[in-house]
């Protein structure tokens, strides 16, 4: 990797099934990512134990997304990838960032209110109020300049700007402050049977899932709720479906909305479907032959070893930096 390119960095939280939403969100930029960054991409695992799952079930998912990054055209030689468990300063650097955080601040982040208005609040953990801030441990640790999430993570990158902020007027200029970047086609990926929900691992109709079979695939997408005006044309509040659809082609092609909008001009609702249907296939097919690749032997296990070697090299050096900083006396 060139030391002269800005850092960036993504990650993926182990939690259900990816989705095409997940694809289109991040694994399919992995391979120009790569090209025009220094990127460090992990397997959010800490984040994932901030509601309850399945040991087996995270186990699996994280080898799911460790494959996924590479049949996606991850680069080892390129990225450092690795698993957040394995770089303790994760965790170390968290601990001392949640002092510079405010109870004000963490109660207003839109996902901590989503997820814990349904829970009792005996059931609420601790690592559900705080995960912003462990979010922006794993930002800042690596001098990160560009971070790119969807719009449901843009308050979390936007609070990071504010710690490394309120850090550095106290401390001096000890981190980068990083910037946000959202894709502008394909932000936002919609569920196939709700266009007003976002496709999010948890709707077996509307999502499609990155293992899903062709079959399944085309059945879901022509199953996809649209409208009654029988018209390829990109409106999100009168035609969320047809819309949603449209997106999708969008952002596996190289073409724009405008561009999909003309091409289909004359055709209908199954017409366009089955384009889309075939479009998605045959990005999806060789895309899980790829995984499939990839789980056999030990190739993850040595990436991810990798990976971490790489990123403590540079996350230690950091949280070196901040102790300096705040006076915790470090033994020579």
């Amino acid at each position: 990797m060139q030391d002269n390119k800005q850092t960036a960095l993504s990650g993926i939280k182990p939690t259900g099934r990816l989705t095409l939403g997940n694809y289109i969100g991040a694994l399919k930029n992995f391979p120009s990512f790569q090209e025009q960054y220094h990127p460090f991409i992990f397997i959010a695992d800490l984040h994932a134990l901030t509601l309850p799952i399945d040991p087996e079930e995270l186990r699996q998912n994280t080898l799911d997304i460790a494959a996924f990054y590479l049949a996606s055209g991850l680069d080892p030689e390129k990225s450092t990838i690795f698993l957040q468990s394995m770089v303790h300063e994760h965790s170390e650097l968290a601990t001392i960032l949640q002092n510079y955080a405010y109870m004000g601040e963490m109660s207003r982040m839109t996902q901590f209110k989503d997820k814990s208005r349904n829970l009792n609040e005996k059931q609420i953990g601790l690592g559900l109020f705080t995960y912003p801030v462990l979010m922006a441990a794993d930002i800042i640790l690596y001098d990160t300049k560009v971070v790119p999430v969807g719009e449901d993570q843009k308050q979390h990158v936007e609070l990071t700007r504010d710690l490394a902020i309120r850090f550095n007027h106290r401390y001096g200029d000890v981190f980068v402050v990083p910037e946000v970047s959202i894709p502008k086609t394909g932000k936002r990926i919609m569920s196939l049977s709700d266009p007003s929900k976002k496709m999010s691992k948890s709707d077996p109709k509307g999502d499609i899932f990155l293992k899903d079979d062709e079959k399944t695939i085309r059945k879901k997408i022509m199953s996809a709720v649209t409208d009654m005006e029988s018209r390829v044309h990109y409106d999100c509040e009168k035609q969320p479906g047809i819309s949603n659809l449209m997106t999708i082609y969008a952002s596996l092609s190289s073409l724009t909305i405008e561009e999909v909008e003309a091409k289909f001009a004359t055709s209908n609702y199954g017409t366009f479907k089955r384009e889309v249907a075939d479009l998605v296939c045959s990005v999806l097919i060789p895309f899980q032959e790829r995984y499939r690749h990839f789980l056999e032997g030990d190739y993850i296990d040595k990436v991810l070893t990798k990976g971490a070697k790489e990123a403590q090299e540079v996350a230690s050096k950091t949280l070196k930096r901040v102790k300096q900083a705040i006076g915790i006396y470090q033994v020579k």
